[in-house]
């Protein structure tokens, strides 16, 4: 009697797979701005810091930003924010024809 080969694929865990989805999320964008933006990590994360501009404790400034390099955070923010989305279509209810 000839034995059947056992499942290799598992039940997809939704909550798991799309957590873990959402955890890469500001990986894979940080990564996608350096690229983009011909930044260094620490570049990354030191234009996102406050500076405290000098003869004042209160008032926070940031790096300033570039329109170029706006254009491309934004550009990047909806390619990593539409490929979660589509991503996430296999979860959605289809609407039936009917």
């Amino acid at each position: 009697m000839k034995k059947s080969m056992p499942s290799t694929s598992q039940p997809i865990n939704l909550l798991q797979d799309v957590h873990a989805r959402m955890i890469n999320l500001p990986i894979y964008f940080r990564e996608r701005v350096c690229e983009e933006c011909s930044w260094s990590i620490p570049t990354f994360y030191r234009k996102m810091r406050n500076i405290l501009k000098p003869g004042s404790d209160k008032e926070k400034i940031t790096p300033n930003l570039s329109n170029a390099e706006k254009e491309k955070i934004i550009a990047v923010l909806d390619e990593v924010y539409s490929s979660f989305w589509e991503y996430c279509e296999k979860y959605r209810k289809k609407p039936t024809k009917g």
